[in-house]
């Protein structure tokens, strides 16, 4: 590993913890509704739709790893079901960027070189496909609460953009010394 890879994985445990605190921070009101040119789009099924996305990476790149992808997430989970999923999909994730990273930037029995069909095949570009993505559902989200009536608190809103606040909750807590 490099003296990048500390920034690399931070950067997706910042995103990884922006999405938890989308979901987190949603009114139960919202969670189920749908707008009606989209009945069976509701912001939990988005939120599925990114967990679910995170197991087809992790199926076609940690190939040649023995990372346990979760199991499947229903599009009506429970925001807490929805929320455990998310969080298992995520360390998943992590623990694929690790692998890439001790590789040398190339993820394990994946042989393609570069791309397959739009998905980048190497960690860092994989890593940037990976934000992009989420970061675009995320606005779906915003959108959908504001059009629905929805007016998230800046607190929400603004709190998506406190990286530094984001990067501290993700990262595993010390054992305080007795």
């Amino acid at each position: 590993m490099t003296p990048l890879d500390s920034p690399i994985l931070d950067a997706w445990r910042i995103n990884d913890r922006v999405t938890a605190f989308l979901v987190e921070q949603l009114p139960p009101a919202l969670w189920r509704a749908a707008l009606p040119s989209s009945p069976r789009r509701t912001v939990g099924s988005i939120f599925a739709h990114l967990h679910n996305a995170r197991r087809m990476w992790l199926r076609s790149l940690g190939v040649g790893t023995r990372i346990a992808i979760p199991p499947l997430a229903d599009r009506a989970a429970s925001r807490r079901d929805l929320r455990a999923a998310l969080g298992a999909s995520g360390a998943a994730i992590l623990a694929l960027l690790e692998s890439g990273l001790r590789n040398g930037g190339r993820f394990p029995g994946v042989t393609s070189a570069f791309f397959y069909g739009a998905m980048p095949r190497d960690t860092i570009h994989f890593l940037g496909y990976a934000l992009s993505h989420e970061a675009h559902h995320r606005g779906q989200v915003l959108l959908m609460a504001r059009s629905l009536g929805h007016r998230l608190p800046p607190k929400v809103t603004g709190g998506l953009w406190q990286w530094s606040s984001r990067l501290k909750e993700s990262r595993p807590k010390r054992a305080s010394k007795a």
